[in-house]
């Protein structure tokens, strides 16, 4: 909880830099563009199609077509607004984040060595594989929202999930070891799904929601360095460095000699 709430503060204050002010407008910008376009040549379309379909159907066959339509409409609110948000989820995540990740490399986190691999390739695969999981959850679960309080629950949940799925791993790729992006998510997969709820929240707030989720990929950058940070014990290195491994040497310890295989990092010492 600790670290996810340092992460906030951290994301917060890095909005009086104006470089990052102007990351965040941007899909926030396109986001509403999207829903406007969508909402004026789709929303009628996606109610009527909703208000024909199980289990919509069976409440108007049950004598209250009223709450099916009333239903189909919130539906075809919600389906506008996710594929917005999920436009600007994707550019934020394969455009805006690695724009903030070198942004904070240089500024707050010079000290964290950057010994990942980034691709532009991994990073749109991984966005694009999220937004497949996201709409299937909510296709399945779909049925579910007829359950009192469940249209309120399950939207959230399911883009929490999203924002973990898609920020946390763009947000370390270049910095984090196959290794130790391993050993960060089992061991902080519950700051990383909490960081993604509170942001979901937010998501769901008016006017607000538009400037989400390119503040989860700041927010993510932030919480995802510093674990990193954390976990190496405060690296000594900046800059690009490079991991190499050798085998067959010489290796003195308290209990003699022997051969073993050293793991050197080079790099910017600070």
């Amino acid at each position: 909880m600790a670290e996810v709430l340092f992460a906030l503060a951290r994301s917060f204050a890095s909005l009086s830099r104006s470089g990052v002010w102007a990351a965040i407008l941007g899909p926030a910008i396109l986001s509403l563009v999207v829903w406007i376009v969508l909402a004026f040549a789709f929303l009628g379309r996606v109610i009527d199609w909703l208000a024909i379909q199980p289990p919509l159907s069976w409440i108007s066959n049950w004598g209250v077509a009223w709450l099916a339509h009333l239903l189909a409409a919130i539906g075809g609110w919600v389906v506008i607004l996710a594929a917005a948000y999920l436009t600007a989820v994707v550019i934020a995540a394969v455009v805006i984040l690695p724009l903030l990740l070198r942004h904070l490399a240089r500024t707050d986190y010079r000290d964290v060595a950057p010994l990942g691999r980034d691709s532009i390739v991994a990073s749109t695969v991984n966005s694009l594989v999220a937004v497949a999981g996201y709409l299937a959850g909510w296709l399945v679960t779909l049925p579910l929202w007829l359950i009192p309080g469940a249209a309120l629950v399950l939207p959230i949940m399911l883009l929490a999930w999203l924002n973990r799925r898609t920020f946390a791993f763009d947000a370390l790729a270049a910095h984090a070891t196959p290794a130790e992006w391993q050993e960060i998510k089992q061991r902080h997969a519950g700051s990383f799904y909490l960081l993604g709820l509170i942001l979901a929240l937010a998501a769901h707030v008016p006017f607000l929601g538009l400037f989400v989720p390119s503040f989860t990929a700041l927010a993510y950058v932030h919480l995802g360095l510093s674990l990193l940070r954390g976990m190496r014990g405060g690296a000594v290195m900046s800059g690009e460095a490079e991991v190499i491994e050798v085998s067959g040497v010489s290796v003195e310890s308290d209990g003699g000699h022997g051969e073993g295989r050293v793991r050197v990092i080079k790099g910017e010492l600070l």
